[in-house]
């Protein structure tokens, strides 16, 4: 045990604290998703393969050795939704990088409460689903496939009662329609009031079962609402809406780095 302790040297600390790190930040990439489910199970093949291997279990052990030998490949392969958000996210740990995020979120912010005040004037239905820490991915993958930057325009159109896909949900990942035309669980809560139409009650299940924001437009009145976390807020103007988002996706210390870049790109 001391030879052991008497080679450690501080290089290997740091080499033990890279890893660490790195698993962890894989850990978050991976949380919410199916991803991390077939990770453990490549852990199990390991496992399987080790043991296989000291049981004498050669036909098994050469098996699952093969299976292993292209294990970078199949990581590749399955995860590469996961991988790609995990590069696209990697710069934004500086701090100046985080400012410019909150400036992404003060767009999107501005974007939806101009298109929400425009529709809601003309009585169009509006389902908007914001991503947070939840993944998404399940609903966006039954929808319409869009990933373009997000717009006042571009949901007028979508939302434009002739459009094929104004009946379902838009939802909105990192400042960009990620997919449109998606169909959203509906709440099963009794309590929840028999004047709420679909797209309502979609709106709630969907913050129910995520930590996501969703924004609605009654096709009906025309009025404004909220859902989040199972609970709706109704009859917003624009600038209600606009300070309850910027409430729940802007916390006070982001909105003090995002409003010197909100007002400069003014």
């Amino acid at each position: 045990m001391w030879e052991l302790l008497s080679a450690f040297r501080p290089i290997d600390l740091l080499d033990i604290l890279i890893v660490a790190v790195a698993s962890y930040q894989l850990l978050l990439v991976f949380r919410g998703t199916k991803a991390l489910e077939m990770i453990l199970g490549l852990a199990l093949v390991y496992v399987a393969a080790r043991f296989s291997f000291w049981a004498g279990l050669l036909t098994v052990n050469w098996i699952l050795q093969s299976l292993l030998a292209v294990w970078f490949l199949v990581i590749i392969i399955v995860f590469q939704p996961e991988l790609r958000r995990a590069l696209a996210n990697f710069g934004q740990r500086s701090a100046i990088l985080r400012a410019f995020a909150r400036y992404g979120e003060a767009h999107t912010i501005d974007e939806l409460v101009r298109a929400a005040v425009s529709l809601s004037a003309k009585k169009v239905g509006v389902l908007v689903v914001i991503e947070r820490e939840t993944r998404l991915a399940d609903y966006v993958d039954v929808g319409v496939d869009v990933d373009a930057a997000l717009s006042r325009h571009l949901l007028e159109t979508i939302f434009f009662p002739n459009s094929p896909l104004h009946d379902g949900a838009v939802v909105i990942n990192r400042g960009r329609v990620a997919s449109a035309g998606c169909f959203l669980p509906l709440t099963l809560n009794p309590a929840v009031s028999q004047d709420l139409g679909t797209r309502h009650r979609a709106a709630i299940g969907i913050t129910e079962e995520t930590d996501a924001v969703a924004v609605v437009v009654s096709e009906e009145t025309g009025t404004i609402s909220v859902v989040r976390e199972g609970e709706i807020e109704r009859g917003f103007d624009g600038v209600s809406l606009r300070r309850r988002l910027e409430e729940i996706l802007e916390p006070a210390a982001a909105r003090r780095v995002a409003e010197p870049i909100r007002q400069a790109a003014r």
